[in-house]
């Protein structure tokens, strides 16, 4: 049992989105408490046979299992659900088990999948070699280029999958374009949305059909657990989702999901805040002697600027540039470091920094990495929460030890 809320659904839609991220979702039980309940439990108990009966036939909405679903849980779901503007979520134990389900839960042997080349290294991995080990082809494109998506596509594909900005060069795809390639094929366009945060950017408003996010990342935003999130339409849930997440498990822990809610009710500050300072970086830093490249959507001088302010809020907390000197260069940049700390994760409140051809990216050759447009040279700045000028003290200290 749980107390209800003065806030009804309709109260919560109407509600902004910074506000929708504190209030919305909550399942309240008698005791009135003011933070989010913590469920850790495996199953439930039923007043009779026969409510268990229904609950397993699907005529009594309540729990059954965790694995299936969890009070905490459906919090977080519904809350995020709320932001991204969808309706429904379902979370996972991690990003990759998010983008894994979304699209093997709709595939079969002899189907297609067409994806932007530029993706990140482990979603590659499912593209590439996971797939086809059960007879699902995939052609990977440039995903700027347009008429590439359409001439990919084959009667039989039934997935377009892309990220944007993309890992870790920031290129953009044109997500509203994409789309009209999917629905023109009637295919199911999959979005990994989770640099640009649904704070920056909603591909479902864009045209997507569903949306993943590892949010580890900026959802959780302090580097303490692992999460996904797949978001949908009620059909996608009932016809493809549901089924295989309840049968095959990656379903995500209550403490975690409880962790990802609390998150969320910062989420807007955090990354306003990141996003201002990252900003104010590329500008810094583009001045900088050694470094050759500077990358930020924002920038007047990125390629694709103008889709940048057309399809995103902000530039984003993500910086990447290339240090001159390649490889070594770049190690010693990284290594004299001191506020900013070396780690391949990011959204955190601390400032991360990673060299992706020798981490994220590193199971690449080194043709696919040029492919890509991941360098020896190229640095990806996660930015953090620290004050924007110690941040331009520390990388500029670091690039003159190179």
């Amino acid at each position: 049992m749980t107390t209800p809320d003065k806030l009804t659904p309709a109260d919560i839609a109407a509600l902004r989105p910074d506000t929708r991220l504190v209030h919305g979702g909550i399942l309240r039980s008698p005791f009135g408490e003011t933070s989010e309940t913590l469920y850790l439990t495996q199953g439930y108990v039923y007043d009779s046979a026969e409510q268990a009966e229904a609950r397993f036939k699907g005529d009594d909405p309540g729990f059954i299992y965790t694995r299936y679903s969890n009070p905490t849980a459906a919090m977080f779901e519904a809350r995020l659900a709320l932001l991204e503007g969808a309706e429904v979520a379902r979370a996972t134990a991690s990003g990759m088990a998010a983008v894994t389900a979304a699209l093997l839960c709709q595939l079969k042997a002899g189907d297609h999948v067409v994806a932007a080349r530029a993706l990140f290294g482990s979603c590659r991995y499912v593209i590439e070699e996971l797939l086809p080990r059960f007879g699902v082809a995939a052609t990977l494109v440039d995903g700027t280029d347009i008429s590439a998506w359409k001439a990919a596509v084959r009667p039989e594909t039934k997935v377009l999958f892309l990220e944007s900005p993309t890992n870790p060069t920031l290129e953009l795809v044109d997500i509203a374009a994409v789309a009209q390639v999917s629905k023109a094929a009637g295919a199911c366009l999959v979005v990994d949305n989770v640099f640009a945060t649904p704070m920056l950017q909603s591909p479902l408003a864009l045209g997507a059909d569903v949306v993943v996010y590892s949010a580890t990342k900026h959802i959780d935003g302090q580097g303490r657990c692992l999460a996904g999130a797949v978001l949908c339409s009620q059909k996608f849930l009932d016809d493809h989702l549901q089924t295989f997440l309840r049968q095959t498990g990656p379903s995500v822990s209550p403490f975690n999901a409880w962790v990802m809610l609390k998150g969320l009710e910062t989420l807007p500050l955090r990354i306003e805040r990141s996003q201002s300072s990252a900003a104010t970086l590329a500008d810094r830093l583009a001045g900088q002697a050694l470094i050759t490249k500077m990358i930020y959507p924002y920038r007047a001088d990125h390629p694709q600027h103008e889709l940048a302010r057309r399809q995103m809020k902000g530039g984003g907390t993500l910086v990447t540039f290339e240090v001159e000197g390649g490889k070594a260069a770049a190690f010693r940049f990284l290594n004299a470091l001191k506020v900013v700390r070396i780690s391949n994760n990011l959204g955190d409140a601390k400032s991360l920094v990673t060299h992706p051809a020798t981490t994220t990216h590193q199971r690449f050759s080194p043709e696919a990495r040029a492919e890509m447009g991941i360098s020896d040279g190229m640095v990806r700045l996660s930015v953090g929460l620290e004050h924007v000028d110690d941040l331009t003290d520390d990388l500029v200290r670091a690039l003159a030890a190179v």
